[in-house]
C-alpha cells in the first residue's frame, strides 16, 4: 500500500477552512468581552474611571485585573495541555491528571509542608511545579518499561495508578495535620483570587514557553495521532517526540495547577468542543483551545463572583458546574472519538 507524503499527513480530517476561521472569530470576540466582564463585574460594582482616582474602587479594579490576566494564562495553558495529553496518548478522557500532573503537584505541597517547613503562594507553587514534572517523569518512566515503550494505554495506565498511590499519601498526611489540611483544602478547591502581580510575573514566562512550544508541535502531534508504525515510517523519532510533548504539558499543566489549583475540566472538555469545528488537525486544535480554554476559565471566575452573593464561588468549582453536564452532552453525541 502507497504512503502518503508527510505533508498529506499533517491535515488529518480536514475541515473547510470557513470552520475554522469563524471559530477564531468568534474566539476573539468572545474573549474580550469575558476579558472586560472579569474586571468590570463582581460582587460589589465598581466603575472603570475608578482606575484614574486613588482609592478603595482602585484597589478592586486592580485586583480584579490580577485576576482577569492570571486567568487568561492559566485557562490558555488548561485548553491547550488537554488538547496536547489527548494527542499524545490518543485517550479521548485525557486532562491534567491522567499523567498524575495534579497527585504530584498535591503530594509535593504537603511533603513541602510537613517536611520542609514550607509557606507562602510562592513556595506552594514552586512545590506544586516541581511535584507536577517529577510525577510525569515517572510515569512515562514507569510506561515505557517492557516491550513496545510508553504507548497510549500503558501512559494511561500508569498515570491512574500513579495518581492512585500519590493520592492516598496525600490524604494520610493530611489527616496528622491541621496546618497542612487547611492550606490544601484552599488549594485543591482551585482559585485565581489573592493573587498579584508578583505572582503573574512569576508564573507567566514559563506558561509563555510551555504555549510556544505546544504550538511548534503541532505537526508532531499530528504524526503521533498516526501510531507509532506508521510515524516511524514517516521517519519521526516517537520516543523523543512524546518526550519534547510531555515536557510542553509539564510546563503548562505543571505550572497552572501551581498558581491555581486544580482546575477540573478545562483540559478535557474545551479540545472537544473546538475538535468539532477542526476536525483532529492539531496545527488548528491548539490555539482554539487555548483560546477557548481561557474563555472558560474567565466566565466561570466571573459567574463565580456574583453567583451567590455576597460569597464567591471558586473557578474550580464553576468549572466543574459547567464541565460535568457538557461533558454527558458529549458522550450523549458520541463525540467522543480522536
Amino acid at each position: 500500500m502507497a504512503v502518503s507524503s508527510p505533508e498529506l499527513l499533517d491535515r488529518p480530517r480536514a475541515r473547510p477552512a470557513a470552520g475554522p476561521a469563524r471559530a477564531g472569530a468568534v474566539m476573539l470576540v468572545v474573549l474580550l468581552l469575558a476579558a472586560v466582564a472579569s474586571v468590570l463585574v463582581g460582587s460589589r460594582g465598581v466603575s472603570p474611571l475608578a482606575v484614574l482616582e486613588a482609592g478603595p474602587d482602585r484597589v478592586v479594579l486592580e485586583s480584579r485585573a490580577v485576576r482577569t490576566v492570571l486567568g487568561l494564562l492559566v485557562g490558555t495553558a488548561l485548553g491547550l495541555a488537554g488538547a496536547a495529553m489527548q494527542g499524545l496518548t490518543r485517550n479521548p478522557l485525557a486532562d491534567p491528571g491522567i499523567l498524575g500532573v495534579n497527585a504530584g503537584a498535591a503530594l509535593a505541597i504537603v511533603l513541602g509542608i510537613v517536611y520542609l517547613g514550607a509557606g507562602g503562594l510562592h513556595a506552594y507553587m514552586l512545590l506544586a511545579f516541581v511535584g507536577a514534572a517529577v510525577a510525569s517523569v515517572m510515569v512515562h518512566a514507569i510506561a515505557g518499561l517492557g516491550r513496545d515503550g510508553a504507548t497510549p494505554a500503558k501512559l494511561t495506565v500508569a498515570g491512574a495508578a500513579f495518581a492512585a498511590a500519590a493520592s492516598s499519601w496525600t490524604v494520610a498526611v493530611q489527616m496528622v495535620d491541621q496546618t497542612t489540611l487547611d492550606v490544601m483544602r484552599r488549594w485543591q478547591v482551585g482559585s485565581l483570587g489573592g493573587r498579584d502581580w508578583d505572582t503573574v510575573g512569576a508564573v507567566a514566562p514559563v506558561l509563555l514557553v510551555g504555549i510556544a512550544m505546544a504550538l511548534l508541535l503541532s505537526k508532531t502531534l499530528n504524526s503521533l495521532a498516526l501510531g507509532d508504525d506508521l510515524a516511524k515510517g514517516l521517519g519521526r523519532h516517537t520516543g523523543r517526540d512524546r518526550v519534547l510533548v510531555g515536557v510542553a504539558i509539564v510546563l503548562l499543566a505543571g505550572t497552572a495547577t501551581a498558581v491555581a489549583g486544580p482546575i477540573a475540566f478545562v483540559g478535557l472538555v474545551v479540545p472537544h468542543l473546538v475538535r468539532g469545528v477542526t476536525g483532529s488537525d492539531h496545527r488548528l486544535l491548539l490555539p482554539l483551545s487555548a483560546g477557548y480554554g481561557a474563555v472558560l476559565v474567565l466566565l466561570a471566575d466571573t459567574v463565580g463572583r456574583v453567583v451567590l452573593p455576597p460569597g464567591e464561588v471558586q473557578v474550580g468549582i464553576m468549572t466543574a458546574v459547567v464541565g460535568v453536564p457538557f461533558f454527558l452532552l458529549l458522550v450523549r453525541r458520541g463525540r467522543m472519538g480522536l
